[in-house]
C-alpha cells in the first residue's frame, strides 16, 4: 500500500513538473517596436551666413597678418598667415592624381601660406593639407573672352560691346559713351552682367554694363582681383592703405 502511494506522489510530482513546462513554453513574448530617431546635424551658429551669395568666412588682415572673421565680424581663425584665399574649390587639388587629395580641392577649404609652406585649414582653421608638387593636377581649360572692353576716347573710358562695335564716330555704339576716369572690367561669371570699376572725379566706385551705380564713388581704391569671382565681394580702401571687404549692398566686412 506504501509502496503504490509513493508511487502515486512521484507519478503526480512528474506531471506538475511537465505542466509547469509548458506553461514556460507557451509564455508570449512580445516584441517592442524599436522608433528610430533622427538626429538632425548640429549647425555651427559661427557659420550662419548673413548674405548667402558671399563665403561664410572672409579673410581679414591685422599687423600684416590675415586670418578669417564670419559675416558677424566674429573672429573664427587667428591672424597668422602671410597670405589666404577664400574657401572657395581649388581645381588644381580637384583634378589631382591622387583620389584620396581631391576632396581637399572642395569649396569647404581654403588656401593658406603659413612660414612659407602652402596648406589647406578648414573651417575651423585646422591645416589639414599641405601642398605637394605631386599631388597638383591640371585644370581644365575656364578661359571665356570677355564680351564687353574698355575704349578710351578724348582721355575718358567708356564700355563697347565687341560684336557690336564698328563705327566710334556713332555714340549710338557705345554700351557706355567715355565719360569716366577709368573702367575696368573684374572678372566674374556673368559675362553679360559684369561689374566694372569705375573712377570719377579721383573716387573709385562700382557700376554695372547698363551705367548703374552699385556702389557709390567713395572709395580711394578697389583692387583689380578675383575676389568678385571668387567671393563676391569688393577689395576696397577709405585710406589707400588699409582694405577691407565689402559686397554688393556696399555692406562692410572688416
Amino acid at each position: 500500500m506504501m509502496k503504490n502511494i509513493l508511487t502515486l506522489f512521484l507519478l503526480s510530482f512528474s506531471i506538475a513538473i511537465i505542466a509547469q513546462k509548458k506553461t514556460i513554453n507557451k509564455k508570449v513574448i512580445v516584441k517592442k517596436s524599436v522608433v528610430k530617431k533622427t538626429i538632425s546635424p548640429l549647425i555651427n551658429s559661427d557659420l550662419i551666413k548673413i548674405n548667402d551669395s558671399i563665403p561664410p568666412l572672409i579673410p581679414f588682415r591685422k599687423e600684416g597678418k590675415y586670418g578669417f572673421k564670419n559675416q558677424n565680424g566674429k573672429i573664427i581663425i587667428q591672424p597668422v598667415y602671410s597670405n589666404v584665399g577664400f574657401f572657395t574649390e581649388d581645381c588644381n587639388l580637384l583634378n589631382s592624381p591622387n583620389s584620396h587629395i581631391r576632396k581637399f580641392g572642395k569649396k569647404d577649404y581654403a588656401s593658406v601660406r603659413f612660414n612659407g609652406e602652402d596648406y589647406r585649414i578648414d573651417f575651423s582653421g585646422k591645416r589639414v593639407y599641405h601642398f605637394k608638387s605631386e599631388d597638383i593636377g591640371t585644370c581644365p581649360p575656364q578661359f571665356k573672352s570677355q564680351l564687353f572692353h574698355a575704349y578710351i576716347m578724348n582721355e575718358k573710358y567708356g564700355i563697347i560691346e565687341d560684336s557690336k562695335f564698328k563705327d566710334a564716330t556713332d555714340y549710338r555704339q557705345f554700351t557706355i559713351y567715355p565719360q569716366f576716369d577709368y573702367l575696368f572690367i573684374l572678372e566674374g561669371d556673368d559675362l553679360k552682367n559684369p561689374m566694372i570699376i569705375a573712377v570719377k572725379n579721383d573716387k573709385f566706385g562700382i557700376i554695372d554694363v547698363n551705367g548703374k551705380v552699385i556702389i557709390p564713388f567713395e572709395y580711394e581704391d578697389i583692387k583689380r582681383n578675383f575676389s568678385w569671382k571668387l567671393g563676391r565681394l569688393f577689395e576696397v580702401t577709405n585710406d589707400g592703405e588699409n582694405y577691407f571687404f565689402i559686397d554688393a549692398e556696399n555692406k562692410p566686412y572688416s
